[in-house]
This record gives C-alpha cells, structure tokens and sequence, in this order.
C-alpha cells in the first residue's frame, strides 16, 4: 500500500462505531478485522499512525489491536513506541489489550528489555504497574508466543508484592496463575517466600489455582 490516508480511515472507524445500536466488543470486532483488511499492505509507520487517531478519538482498545494483527506493525515495536501508544492509559480494559496484545508479544520476542518492563513496575502510575504484571501473562500463554517463564514473571511479581493499589493486586494474582501450570515449584516458593509481602487475594486465588486449577473453586454443598 503506497499511500494510507490515516485520517479518513480513523474518521471513517469512528463513524461505524457510533452508527452501532451499541458499540460491544463483538459488534465492532468485525469492523476492527474489516480495517485490518484493508491496511494489511500499509508500513509499520502508516499503521502508528492511525493507532495514534484512533487512541484520540477514544478508540484505544481497537487501535491496540489494529497494532497487534498487523505483523510487520507488532514485529517493529520498541520501548519507546510501545510507551507512546500508552500514554494516557486510564482504564484496565485499555491495559489489559495493551498489555497483551502490544507490550507482552514485543517482551516475549525481547523487542524491550526486562529493564523497561521494570521500569514500568516501579512507575507511580497504577496503570503503568497493571501494564508490566499485565505483560508476563504473554511470557506464560502459548497463543501470545509465550512458552513459560518463571525467572522473568516473578522478577516482576517481585517488584510489587507490597503493592495494594486494586488494579495492581489483581494483576498479580492473574500473573502468578498464569505461570502455575508451567512452574508450579517456582510459584509455590514465591507464594511462601513473599508470605508477608503479598496480599491475601493474591495468596488465596494462586493456592487455589495450585491446589484445584481455579482462582474460585465452588463449594461443594453440604
């Protein structure tokens, strides 16, 4: 594709969603698959354009995922582009498509650097924190690229044991289950070796996915 007229597609992306009775996750995934169709041929620069018009025009998620299903796109990314796209991350839906279709995919394929993924774990931003948590889930999940990585998953889980900001908590629990079915040594020593540090959600829901391979087992009635 030599040109790519970014600002009408965005427009044009904005327009269909506010033409849908209600614009769910399922209603506008075929309009997001129907742009990526479209933009198969375009060069990694012409698609952060048009991520960029869409994270402006309140369409985050489906920018994330315009990123992601482009592959020469996903394949060019690094710390400084991924930080750009995530300016402005304010809600966990956001972090959680940032997380793991942007940054996660580009840490698997060591595109960015633990150190960044750190840094992120240690900003004040609570979202920036539910990003690098968010992020191990693709080191552990085969469909993300991810083949199981305890030393790089915990190395993180580490950095915010003593978190208690929710968003945060949630993530951690989500990292350390994640991880439970490729290392379920490494997890059950972090869980005893933080027994002080970690919230009691983050304890309870990991034990449970160890012991039963739910956060929430039901209870049997009596």
């Amino acid at each position: 594709m030599e040109s790519l007229n970014a600002e009408s597609l965005a427009r044009e992306f904005r327009a269909r969603v506010d033409a849908l009775p209600s614009p769910t996750v399922p209603r506008v995934r075929p309009i997001r698959r129907e742009f990526s169709r479209k933009i198969a041929g375009a060069q990694p620069e012409q698609v952060l354009e048009l991520a960029a018009l869409l994270i402006d025009l309140d369409l985050r998620i489906w920018a994330y995922e315009i990123v992601h299903f482009h592959r020469p796109t996903l394949r060019a990314l690094d710390a400084a582009t991924i930080e750009n796209l995530g300016r402005g991350l304010a809600d966990w839906a956001s972090v959680d498509v940032f997380g793991g279709y942007v940054a996660g995919p580009a840490w698997v394929k060591r595109q960015i650097s633990d150190q960044d993924v750190h840094r992120w774990a240690r900003s004040p931003d609570r979202w920036w924190r539910r990003t690098a948590l968010v992020a191990t889930v693709g080191l552990n999940t085969k469909t993300r690229g991810g083949y199981g990585d305890a030393p790089r998953t915990l190395a993180v889980c580490e950095l915010l044991a003593d978190d208690r900001d929710d968003m945060v908590v949630k993530a951690l629990s989500w990292a350390l289950r994640v991880l439970a079915p490729h290392d379920p040594k490494a997890v059950r020593h972090f869980l005893t070796t933080n027994e002080d540090r970690l919230a009691a959600r983050v304890k309870r829901e990991t034990r449970n996915k160890l012991a039963t391979g739910v956060k929430n087992p039901r209870k049997t009635p009596d």
